[in-house]
């Protein structure tokens, strides 16, 4: 589907943040539109996640203004249209009492108790979200079980399972290996080219992916915007500037997915 640049989904201006007296965002300011595939990366200790937990509203700026579908970030109520999936969020105690269908399940609860009964719809929307992220198979399976790529994607299902239209991952492939992370990534395009989710994901690998997204942005306390990924990345220069992982860009090769 066409990007959609008629009103942002975010549009951030001037965004500033400061905790125990370190400042940790300066001056940010960024729009991004429907449909959209948009990785950000920078060091450790940037700013990126930080700038995500700003852009759900789970951590306020000291200053500055966002806006949400046009409206003022406080004002905005349609959550459901945003999913989110933590750092770590498949790091889970391999003993955790869960299936990957009561996992993918629990992407429903804003709506219901975990024990509320699910209608046929609301099922149909939990099979639909395992089969996009390739979890199908293993609903029955426990996901303390599972290896990392498998328990990332059940994440992923779970964030899904709301049906949202933006998905924010932070750094979704820690611990997963290179085979998952390319099948992970084919998902991912799948999802944004298919669905026409946006999608805005945190990384310090950006290699895999150097080929699909839309735009690039480096955040290293200032934030700066690449819209043409693939003329701008170059192992050398980036992992100078952001100590990010680059080996595979010169190897990689585009494929259609």
């Amino acid at each position: 589907m066409p990007l959609d640049f008629k009103v942002p989904i975010f549009d951030v201006k001037n965004v500033n943040f400061s905790a125990a007296s370190q400042h940790i965002l300066s001056n940010v300011s960024l729009e991004i539109f429907n449909g959209e595939y948009i990785a950000i990366i920078g060091p450790n200790g940037g700013g990126k996640t930080t700038l995500a937990r700003i852009l759900l509203g789970l951590t306020q700026p000291t200053s500055g203004e966002i806006k949400l579908y046009g409206k003022k970030l406080k004002a905005f109520k349609n959550w459901e249209k945003i999913g989110y999936v933590p750092q770590r969020a498949s790091h889970v105690d391999e003993n955790f009492p869960a299936t990957v269908e009561d996992i993918v399940k629990m992407g429903m609860t804003s709506k219901h108790s975990f024990f509320s009964i699910l209608s046929k719809e609301e099922k149909q929307l939990i099979e639909d979200s395992m089969l996009k992220m390739d979890v199908l198979d293993l609903k029955e399976k426990m996901v303390g079980k599972l290896s990392g790529g498998q328990r990332q994607r059940a994440m992923i299902a779970r964030a899904l399972a709301s049906k949202p239209e933006i998905l924010i991952l932070d750094e979704p492939n820690t611990g997963v290996d290179m085979v998952s992370q390319k099948r992970f990534y084919a998902l991912l395009r799948k999802l944004n080219q298919e669905e026409n989710i946006t999608i805005l994901f945190i990384t310090h690998d950006v290699g895999v992916i150097a080929d699909d997204i839309s735009r690039l942005f480096t955040v290293n306390q200032k934030i700066t915007i690449c819209n043409s990924p693939k003329e701008t990345l170059s192992c050398d220069e980036m992992s100078a500037l952001y100590g990010i992982e680059t080996h595979s860009i010169h190897q990689h090769k585009h494929h259609e997915h």
